[in-house]
């Protein structure tokens, strides 16, 4: 598989984990709805998880396009997107509720965009 092909592929998980971060907290309206149920507690794990794995895969990205590709793209904080996946993965316990829930109201659907650009740039 060729490098392109390689984050195509990147791309392409990136845009499914966006999409079912959304669709499994459409119903969180405020932080307390991740902290005041074991169901708002579950979704809040679900958006850690995948906010990890986006920005594990963002990093991946940045190293097959010999941090080429990300530049391109400047209205992602993408040093964020990689920061958000080293603060859950390394310290969990200290993540705040606001930011999480900030991001994925805020954040995940202009990166869900910026992705399917990306894609379709890439021509594969």
């Amino acid at each position: 598989m060729s490098e392109k092909e390689l984050i195509y592929e990147e791309l392409k998980q990136i845009e499914d984990t966006i999409s079912h971060v959304l669709e499994r907290t459409k119903n969180i309206k405020s932080v307390d709805d991740f902290l005041l149920t074991s169901h708002g507690v579950d979704m809040l794990d679900v958006a850690c998880i995948r906010l990890e794995a986006i920005g594990e895969a963002v990093k991946k990205i940045d190293k097959q396009s010999e941090g080429k590709l990300l530049k391109k793209y400047p209205t992602i904080p993408w040093k964020k997107v990689m920061g958000m996946r080293d603060v859950i993965a390394h310290h969990y316990f200290d993540v705040d509720v606001e930011i999480v829930f900030g991001i994925v109201k805020n954040d995940l659907m202009p990166l869900l965009q910026v992705v399917g650009q990306m894609k379709n740039e890439l021509s594969i």
